[in-house]
């Protein structure tokens, strides 16, 4: 097995555990780290997503004695790089950045590196830069799993000679790159035609309504739809509803947030292939302490993404509950 592959089934066995538990497993070593202080860079706190990860790392480093800020950059590079600046003129220990874009990454990685303040990167990923880990979840193959189980759901309903359509992130953002090309695999695997693809620019629900609005009016043979984050989708839904197609179209999603769990038993929702943001906030800030108490963290690490159904949703509950909604079920 490769490293990486290891430390994604390594992560897997932290799952199991509540989110006390996940933190107390951590390495001894980095309780060393007391009164150190972290930043955290977000693109946008209005996805529940970041919210979670920021949890993550908001728990991790108060578990470790130290205190962390999160600054939102409200999917703004200007602004990114605005609030990097702020944090390394307050000379903080550690960084912890999702980048707006992964073409944004370099300026703040190198301005903290002038610092010499170490970075963490946390989702997004960069396009150049020395970091001393990239925690993020396998979203080509997540995509492609969750692709998976909507043409299985599509074969049965024999809507093959059907188009699908897409609701994209940011495809400047390698993680969306990934996204995008592992669900088109799963889709040519069962010969389905691509009839349309919207990329986000404001990350909102109302957004990706009149996208999908606009989908359904142009593709009247349109039978499924992917949307790559969390609270757009419930916009995709809808805009489906709204325009009396329910029943005709398949939708799947990424990411989760509550609201999801009634929507998959339902089958409102096919199938949503779920990130775990409060463990990739955990497993960020425990790099980055590991790096300050002198270890060498893994440099790559992927973890798995949880493919949740109507037939597993009840079973895989209690884990997404911590894991993805950072025990958030509001």
């Amino acid at each position: 097995m490769s490293k990486i592959t290891d430390l994604t089934m390594n992560r897997r066995g932290l799952l199991k555990l509540t989110a006390p538990a996940m933190l107390a497993a951590m390495a001894p070593a980095a309780w060393a780290a007391g009164g150190k202080r972290f930043a955290y860079l977000t693109p946008g706190l209005d996805l529940p997503f970041w919210r979670y990860l920021a949890k993550g790392v908001d728990d991790t480093v108060k578990a470790a004695g130290g205190t962390n800020t999160t600054y939102d950059s409200h999917n703004s590079a200007q602004t990114q790089l605005q609030n990097a600046q702020d944090v390394i003129s307050r000379g903080v220990d550690g960084i912890i950045i999702s980048p707006t874009d992964s073409s944004t990454a370099p300026a703040v990685i190198a301005a903290a590196e002038r610092a010499k303040i170490p970075v963490v990167i946390a989702d997004i990923g960069t396009t150049s830069g020395d970091y001393v880990s990239f925690v993020t979840s396998n979203n080509g193959q997540g995509a492609y799993e969750t692709g998976q189980a909507l043409a299985k759901a599509i074969k049965a309903k024999g809507w093959q000679n059907g188009t699908f359509g897409l609701v994209t992130i940011s495809l400047a953002r390698k993680n969306g790159q990934l996204r995008t090309a592992g669900f088109r695999r799963a889709m040519a695997e069962i010969g389905m035609k691509e009839a349309q693809l919207s990329q986000m620019q404001t990350y909102t629900a109302d957004e990706t309504f009149r996208f999908t609005q606009d989908m359904l009016t142009a593709h009247p043979d349109m039978r499924a739809l992917f949307v790559e984050t969390d609270d757009p989708a419930l916009g995709a839904a809808r805009a489906i509803k709204a325009g009396r197609r329910e029943g005709e179209i398949l939708l799947a999603a990424f990411d989760g947030v509550p609201a999801f769990v009634p929507m998959l038993e339902s089958g409102e929702i096919t199938v949503a292939g779920m990130q775990q943001p409060y463990l990739i906030g955990v497993t960020c800030c425990q790099a980055m302490l590991d790096h300050l108490a002198g270890k060498t963290p893994e440099k790559n690490v992927l973890l798995p993404v949880e493919i949740v159904t109507s037939q597993n949703v009840k079973q895989l509950l209690p884990e997404i509950t911590r894991t993805v909604f950072a025990n958030n079920m509001g």
